[in-house]
């Protein structure tokens, strides 16, 4: 006789047998001591789960000499040869192969006539999913109202196809996926009873593969079992089923949680170097980061499919490591695999992957960086991770070790860029000031997209260097100012703070405020200021610098820059030429003269009005042409 695999030789033959579907088996057992039983169920669920096992044990149920009774007896002529598949009143069919609507019309006159030797006629049909919808129609009305010897038993994967009318006839019955628990300790007995030993880690990888499938376990356990021997280690198991090493893929993701490049491209190479399948090893990498989420998340452990063992080294792995940092890793890591699928070069691009990873670094909270931020601006002495006590402001940022207030300031939120401190409303109302750092000469006038460029009047003040044109001297400069208490002395406040005629302006200190003072009067033209370069005062004439002479083609025309002289004259109280300054063309001269083709086309592209006009109408600005034809 050939030889019998595990899936046929330990098909379960009663109720106690299954595996993993408690609530079904104990549904079908008290509805067959209670004379319930439906005269058509449906079983659904992955593959195999018991599907089919359980109808084939409903109809022995049925068909006991012995029953009604929790368990067939097995030892009948009817059990017997419902067992061994030789029983005339069980008929069992596929249904992608008997889908059609002749083979339904064939069932129904089978049915019609008595059992021969059984009290009922069962009928199976696997995969019922695959009867074509006239064959449905044709099995309605038997299904609904049966000869009271007949009983249906189907079997599907795919509940959905299946129509509503078929279903409204039937008692349904969800399998879920067999715990890895349940599944392990069903393995490890059937490898006992083989006179096999297996390690534990090597169980449970066969667990993990078989994804809740009895089935796909005991396949994958046969197998196995014909590669090794009597002792089954876990090598044994990642050699003959070609899986990644979960060592290997803890290893990686501790690496990358830790920073460490060097195990990280070991660990890469080593995989390449065996031939590993990329789409399994990439599936493995994000189910263990996904894990490590869940084991951060209190009360998300009973969602992990894995072992004991397995749970409590991510456990420990995920405590060293907040839920930002690894959700920050899952992200890269799935936007690394979605990109693979694409990719002729998939090395290159997994090493790429894990380098963003390394060094995304541990993530701070934006929270907790904003929350620095406002204890220093609030004057928070020991503003850092291990703070624990707040002093009241004194009037003066902290600088341990004779800093200055922006190094401060920088060291606290973390920052590398350069900070400046800003003097808020209230220092400007008492007129103190503390000396820090320089305006740095030749700042240029922030452009149009910089915040503080659009940003209201008042979140500038007047002292801030944004608002200084780009030739103020060093020796020039106003010094920032800063808040003091009130028992300063008054002496010392009229030294520090500039005397300012009342009235008097500056183009270079207060151009911001003059912006403001347009924009009350005209938008679109406190918006073509702000679009300006480099902003300066020379003799009797105002120079605007502009990169592109599309961005003040409105302040050019006549009208305009008779108003925006006649705003000079207001605010700043002096009598200026406006002059604008626009780079110069190929052929020496300015842009203000005769523009070109091209030029005009760039022109017409940032006219305000063609601007204005397009977010107006939530359109999009396509072809333009110039030129005599088409004017």
């Amino acid at each position: 006789m050939s030889y019998l695999v595990l899936a046929r030789k330990s098909r379960p033959q009663n109720f106690d047998e299954v595996v993993g579907q408690r609530p079904v088996v104990k549904t079908l057992q008290n509805s067959l001591v209670r004379n319930r039983v439906a005269h058509a169920i449906l079983f659904s669920g992955v593959r195999g789960v018991g599907k089919t096992t359980l109808a084939r044990i409903m109809a022995k149920a049925v068909n006991c000499v012995k029953g009604p009774a929790l368990n067939p007896c097995n030892t009948c002529d009817s059990c017997k040869a419902i067992t061994a598949g030789s029983s005339l009143d069980l008929y069992e069919i596929d249904g992608a192969s008997n889908r059609g609507i002749q083979e339904i019309r064939e069932l129904k006159e089978k049915i019609r006539f008595l059992p021969v030797v059984s009290k009922h006629r069962v009928i199976i049909i696997d995969e019922v999913h695959m009867l074509t919808n006239e064959a449905f129609n044709a099995l309605l009305k038997t299904l609904e109202e049966p000869p009271a010897h007949v009983y249906f038993m189907f079997a599907t994967t795919e509940l959905h196809k299946i129509p509503v009318t078929i279903l409204s006839r039937c008692q349904r019955y969800e399998l879920k996926r067999v715990s890895p628990l349940d599944l392990g300790g069903h393995l490890q007995k059937l490898a006992e009873a083989e006179g096999v030993q297996i390690e534990k880690g090597a169980l449970d990888l066969v667990v993990r593969e078989a994804d809740g499938s009895v089935r796909d376990g005991l396949s994958l356990l046969d197998q196995v079992f014909s590669f090794g021997e009597k002792n089954i280690l876990v090598d044994d198991v990642v050699q003959v089923l070609g899986l990644v090493d979960r060592e290997l893929i803890f290893s990686l993701t501790e690496a990358l949680l830790e920073q460490n490049p060097s195990v990280v491209f070991q660990a890469l190479d080593e995989i390449f170097s065996y031939g590993m399948d990329l789409k399994r090893f990439t599936a493995d990498l994000l189910s263990c980061c996904r894990s490590l989420i869940l084991c951060k998340i209190k009360g998300c452990e009973p969602l992990l499919d894995i072992s004991s063992s397995e749970l409590a080294r991510l456990q420990a792995m995920a405590a060293n490591h907040s839920l930002q940092s690894l959700h920050l890793q899952l992200s890269l890591l799935m936007r690394g695999v979605e990109e693979l699928r694409h990719s002729g070069q998939p090395r290159l691009l997994l090493e790429t992957t894990f380098l963003k990873i390394l060094q995304s670094g541990t993530v701070t909270p934006v929270t907790t960086l904003l929350a620095r931020l406002d204890a220093v601006l609030a004057g928070v002495d020991g503003v850092g991770d291990g703070a624990d006590k707040v002093v009241p402001y004194s009037g003066k940022l902290a600088a341990p070790d004779n800093k200055k207030p922006a190094a401060v300031l920088r060291e606290s939120v973390g920052a590398e860029a350069p900070v400046s401190v800003v003097s808020s409303p209230l220092a400007v109302a008492k007129k103190t000031a503390v000396v820090t750092e320089p305006v740095v000469p030749e700042a240029p006038v922030p452009a149009a997209s910089s915040p503080l460029a659009t940003a209201p009047p008042d979140a500038v003040p007047p002292s801030s260097p944004v608002a200084l044109a780009a030739d103020s001297p060093a020796e020039e400069a106003v010094p920032i100012a800063s808040a003091a208490t009130e028992g300063d002395d008054e002496t010392e406040q009229k030294e520090a703070t500039p005397r300012i005629e009342p009235h008097q302006h500056d183009i270079r200190r207060d151009w911001m405020d003059f912006i403001a003072y347009v924009r009350d009067r005209s938008v679109w033209m406190a918006q073509n200021l702000q679009q300006a370069d480099l902003v300066k005062e020379q003799g009797h004439e105002l120079l605007l610098h502009y990169q592109d002479a599309g961005s003040c083609s409105m302040l050019r025309r006549d009208e305009n820059r008779k108003q925006l002289m006649e705003f000079v004259l207001d605010f700043f109280q002096k009598d200026l030429t406006i002059r604008f300054v626009l780079p110069k063309t190929q052929g020496g001269t300015n842009a203000e003269g005769e523009d070109q083709p091209l030029k005009e086309r760039h022109l017409l592209a940032n006219d305000p009005l063609v601007m204005m006009t397009a977010e107006i109408f939530n359109g999009q600005i396509g072809d333009i042409r110039v030129g005599a034809r088409f004017r």
